[in-house]
């Protein structure tokens, strides 16, 4: 079953007009042109694409002909950035609506270590609750929750400016729905085996429990391979991985119940689209008397780059996928006759597997070395300087280091001293940064296509939850030592192809133009705020309003 096949029959399920199904026919009105006098929307669609990276809009843009087409003839941003070093998901998504580098929001990373934490899993989870009881980090066994979050999201905003405003946050991860959401939102879900689920303890409404149903029915049927388009005939390339088999062919077919692969899928943002759908009709968002927000995290993009990387005929598939599922979720919109504007960008970029890489052009493109593996740099630094074990704490081969608290302020500076010299040394690492060398730097105001790599560092540094150091691998180095079948490229650096994002925004009658010039994820929230009269305090966000009005008059009111 295709994906237009599947979200037309969660539509139907859901009572929901399909694309070209039961739309009015009555005369179109004229357009009018929005200028600076025109009243503000009545409901802002912000859509994040997980790991959609500058390079994929790029390489894709002249194929689209249905919703990215639409937003690309809107007003377009192609080097946005999610400015920050710590490129991956949670960070990501924690800038776009609070209008906050991740120094700020607090959500410095995907996981990260409170060596102080009450439970023996000192490893935290981004958007998990770790006070309660019987509670771990690990997959399925932390309790989701926003606390984390540092600052308000736009919707927390709006809702404390007039309560009438309804906020509704759908995404494929929970981290997605969570960071963008916020903490007023008046439902937040996000795909699970049974469907949809939320918060522990958060019942789900009737609308997305029978969202949900319908969900669960679709996993648990086989889907059969999709058919690969002509334009993607030039990916169908196989690429061997390291535990066998080969990557780059695939045709996202999944045996019924295989969520994992579901998930890897354009039926995962199929599914979204479509609760999403059913949840304004339900609760008639765009329909009052306040301007309502429809938050969607549109996660498999991610899972398939991670799966199996971002060139083969997989990642065509749901490009072109995505772009036909877009423009059918627009047509339901276009039939209510709200008015409302859509945002879309990326929580981060990424780059392609270095297998393939090196096939296509970039011979330097490697994998990470076994030495660079965190627990044995720890355990042959202890033993050298006789100091307790474990030394220091870390999530992976590079990004945030805490040192044990066992240790005293001398032994703590001279193991500091030799990991740092240790990594320092490493042919694969680029640099390592001390928290004391980022605490005294201002975050820099300047565009984001020129910062430092201590500019990006600390924008993702803050003083509560980073490492003591920080490793910085060189670039085209995937963290991964090898590759397998689930998991043959990730993102994460500080270089810039998982940096930059695009950025589009499209309203009816907002007339298009293109802005080459750098800008940055955390300008969303302003230059929505300013679209839709929301008033806000530019000293408690790091980002700015984009004007997106061609010509002299301005929408940055």
């Amino acid at each position: 079953m295709t994906l237009k096949h599947l979200t037309t029959a969660l539509a139907a399920a859901l009572c929901v007009a399909g694309a070209g199904a039961g739309l009015a026919q009555d005369a179109v009105p004229p357009v009018q042109k929005v200028t600076a006098a025109t009243p503000p929307p009545k409901l802002v669609v912000m859509i994040a694409v997980d790991q959609f990276s500058a390079d994929l809009f790029a390489q894709y843009r002249s194929h689209f002909t249905g919703g990215l087409a639409r937003l690309a003839s809107g007003v377009v941003f192609p080097s946005g950035y999610q400015a920050h070093g710590a490129t991956e998901t949670c960070p990501g998504h924690s800038t776009i609506l609070t209008g906050n580098h991740p120094a700020h929001t607090g959500i410095i990373a995907n996981n990260f270590f409170d060596l102080s934490a009450a439970r023996e899993d000192k490893r935290l989870y981004c958007a998990e609750d770790e006070t309660v009881p019987g509670t771990s980090s690990r997959s399925g066994q932390y309790a989701p929750s926003v606390d984390h979050l540092m600052v308000p999201t736009l919707g927390d905003l709006m809702k404390a400016h007039d309560p009438r405003a309804q906020v509704v946050s759908v995404a494929g991860k929970d981290r997605a729905a969570i960071m963008m959401g916020g903490r007023q939102a008046d439902e937040l879900m996000w795909l699970a085996p049974t469907g949809l689920t939320s918060y522990r303890g958060r019942a789900l409404s009737p609308t997305a429990t029978q969202a949900g149903t319908a969900i669960a029915a679709a996993i648990a049927q086989s889907r059969p391979g999709l058919t690969l388009p002509a334009d993607c005939a030039a990916h169908d390339i196989a690429i061997p991985i390291d535990k066998g088999g080969t990557v780059g062919t695939g045709r996202l077919a999944r045996d019924g119940g295989d969520f994992r692969r579901f998930m890897a899928s354009p039926e995962a943002d199929g599914a979204v689209l479509a609760a999403a759908t059913a949840l304004r009709q339900a609760r008639r968002l765009g329909e009052g008397e306040a301007t309502d927000l429809l938050i969607l995290g549109l996660s498999a993009t991610d899972y398939i780059g991670h799966g199996v990387g971002t060139e083969g005929s997989e990642m065509c598939l749901q490009m072109l996928a995505l772009d036909r599922e877009l423009g059918d979720f627009f047509t339901r919109l276009d039939a209510t006759g709200i008015d409302y504007v859509v945002a879309l960008t990326a929580d981060h970029g990424g780059h392609d597997m270095p297998e393939r890489n090196r096939q296509n052009g970039w011979p330097a493109a490697e994998r990470v070395a076994r030495t660079l593996d965190p627990a044995a740099i720890g355990k042959a630094v202890a033993e050298k300087l006789g100091l307790p074990q474990p030394l220091f704490h870390a999530d992976g081969p590079f990004g945030d280091m805490y040192l044990s608290k066992a240790l005293t302020p001398a032994q703590r500076k001279t193991a500091l001293a030799e990991l740092v010299a240790r990594y320092r040394a490493h042919p694969q690492v680029e640099a390592v940064v001390t928290a004391e060398e980022l605490a005294s730097r201002p975050i820099s105001k300047r565009a984001a296509d020129t910062w430092s790599l201590l500019d990006k560092l600390r924008a993702s540094y803050n003083a509560q939850r980073s490492g003591d150091f920080i490793v910085v691998l060189k670039d085209r180095v995937t963290p991964i030592p090898e590759s397998g079948l689930g998991y043959v490229a990730t993102h994460g650096s500080v270089w810039d192809y998982d940096r930059r994002v695009p950025m589009l925004f499209w309203r009816k009658g907002l007339a298009g133009f293109e802005q080459p010039n750098a800008v940055m994820t955390v300008d969303i929230l302003p230059t929505l705020a300013a679209l839709i009269g929301l008033p806000l305090d530019m000293s408690k966000v790091d980002g700015r309003c984009l004007d997106l009005l061609s010509g002299p008059e301005s929408s940055c009111r």
